[in-house]
């Protein structure tokens, strides 16, 4: 299954608005149950969020799902939150062909910080 960095966003802000910080069941629409609990495991393992690992010998693919957000996490949400910023960065990422998570932040705090030097001017 292929990594979906949209997927890992909105998995995020949907944490974070949720009263408790975990939604009951996290549903986003072009996206399975499975690929929901992929990408929470995945975000387990990024150190985005903190989750309870569910694959048994019956699932389909690994799955988890969320507790809370991180530290990290809530760090990712700030630099992707606008919308601009964050096409941006998909933008640069989708011309190199891809990237870690490292990268992704890198490119978001860079176009984040471009964006404050140009509010002090």
């Amino acid at each position: 299954m292929k990594r979906d960095m949209d997927l890992v966003r909105n998995i995020l802000l949907a944490l974070e608005s949720a009263p408790t910080g975990s939604p009951p069941e996290l549903k986003f629409d072009g996206f399975s149950k499975d690929q929901i609990g992929f990408h929470v495991l995945l975000m387990m393992e990024a150190g985005l969020i903190i989750g309870v690992k569910v694959t048994s010998m019956g699932s389909s693919t690994p799955a988890a799902i969320p507790n809370r957000i991180t530290w990290q996490g809530y760090e990712f949400i700030e630099s992707s939150r606008d919308d601009s910023r964050w096409t941006k960065a998909k933008g640069v990422v989708s011309k190199m062909g891809g990237a870690s998570i490292d990268v992704v932040k890198q490119v978001l705090v860079q176009l984040m910080t471009e964006q404050a030097k140009g509010l002090l001017h």
